[in-house]
Order: structure tokens, then C-alpha cells, then sequence
């Protein structure tokens, strides 16, 4: 992984993309997680130097890497989000370390998370493009999903959703049935949104960002998860 980071300049990005998200959504914040795949420890460390304690990470092995590096300090200010795809037998090595799992799309992993980390904050991805390559459940089995990790004693604070590879206005119809069905179950977080398409998120109610290049600048070739 990349191990050039400038600080300063993360900190001048983050303080930019704060100010784009309050002119986009003065009436409600809008949350950032700060994406570091590809990148070392210096980028968790940026964000959290600049005041974002929000991180996000795709991959298992990146995130244990990197969390092992962090000072005893840094591990208590630091909340990591998981959000890449996940197999099942990876969660016992991250439940002691993750705060929020975000990409969570089967019951199978919600057994799995309420074995290993009980009480865990999840979100529910929906696939909102029905790209076979992106994770996430179909919109017609939220509701049982939801059901099934309260059951379990997951807390579900939220949901998330991929926007459309393509033109982001793409994206539009399935962010604003995610945010309806969120606000029909009651739950305050939309992760929704990122780089490309994170001003047509926050228009159609998003949370929460997910923003990674545009902080940290071009990915190196990450390590095998």
C-alpha cells in the first residue's frame, strides 16, 4: 500500500468537503467516512488528525493491518465502518475491532456478526442498481432483513446503497426508495453517496458519505484480503 500521504493537504480536503456539505444540507449534517483502501496507516491517521473519526475499509486484512499499527489512543478515537463485501468466516477476526458494519446483505451474516459481537450496530446494503458485481439485498428483502438482525440483538442504525456505475443521475430512484424505506423503518442513518455522486445523495437525504480518493488522492495496489 501507499505510504506517501500528505496530512496537511488531507486536512485542507476534509476541511472543503465539510464546508461543500453544509452549504448542500444547512438544515441537517451529513456525516463523512473517510475511505482508506489502498492507502497505509497514515490515512486513518490523517482523518483522525483533521477530526474525522469515521473510517471506513473494504477489505478484512487492511483493516486488521492497519488497526494494529494505531496507538493505544488513536484505537479509542477511531470508529472503523466496514464496507466492503464480506464473507462470513472474516467477521471473527474484525468483530472486536469494527464499530459499524455497513455492508451487511444476508441473514447469514447477521447470525455470524450476532455470534461474534453481540449487540453490534449494522446497516442493511441494498443493491441499488441490481449490478450482479456489487453486494447488497434486494430492496423486497429489507424489511425481513431488519427484522431478522433485531431479533438477533443487532442494532440497525441505518441503511446503505451503491449508487449506478454510470451517470451518477442514474442513481437518483434507487437513493430516494433506500431514504423511504429507511424513514419507514425508522432508521436514522442513509449511507448513500460518495465521490461521484454524493450531491445527488445529499439532495435525495443521505447521512452519511463515503469519500475516498477525493481526501487522500489516487489508490495504491491494495494487499489480498
Amino acid at each position: 500500500m501507499s505510504t506517501e500521504l500528505d496530512a496537511q493537504l488531507v486536512a485542507e480536503r476534509i476541511a472543503a468537503l465539510q464546508h461543500h456539505l453544509a452549504s448542500l444540507s444547512p438544515q441537517k449534517s451529513v456525516g463523512i467516512v473517510a475511505v482508506t483502501k489502498g492507502f497505509g496507516v497514515e490515512a486513518p491517521r490523517a482523518a483522525l488528525a483533521a477530526g474525522l473519526t469515521m473510517v471506513g475499509e473494504n477489505y478484512a486484512q487492511e483493516l486488521v493491518a492497519k488497526h494494529e499499527e494505531l496507538t493505544p489512543q488513536e484505537r479509542e478515537q477511531i470508529q472503523w465502518h466496514f464496507l466492503g463485501r464480506l464473507q462470513r468466516n472474516k467477521v471473527r477476526s474484525l468483530a472486536p475491532i469494527v464499530s459499524v458494519w455497513q455492508s451487511v446483505d444476508r441473514v447469514e451474516l447477521i447470525e455470524e456478526i450476532a455470534k461474534r459481537s453481540a449487540g453490534a450496530s449494522i446497516m442493511i446494503q441494498l443493491n441499488l442498481s441490481n449490478e450482479p458485481q456489487k453486494g447488497g439485498a434486494a430492496m423486497s428483502d429489507c424489511r425481513s432483513l431488519v427484522r431478522s438482525a433485531q431479533e438477533r440483538g443487532l442494532v440497525v442504525v441505518g441503511l446503505m446503497g451503491v449508487g449506478a456505475a454510470d451517470d451518477p443521475s442514474n442513481s437518483r430512484a434507487g437513493f430516494r426508495q433506500l431514504v423511504e424505506l429507511a424513514e419507514e423503518l425508522g432508521l436514522p442513518e442513509r449511507s448513500i453517496g460518495m465521490s461521484d455522486d454524493l450531491d445527488l445523495a445529499v439532495a435525495e437525504g443521505s447521512t452519511m458519505v463515503r469519500v475516498g480518493t477525493a481526501l487522500f488522492g489516487p489508490r495504491g495496489p491494495r494487499i489480498s484480503a
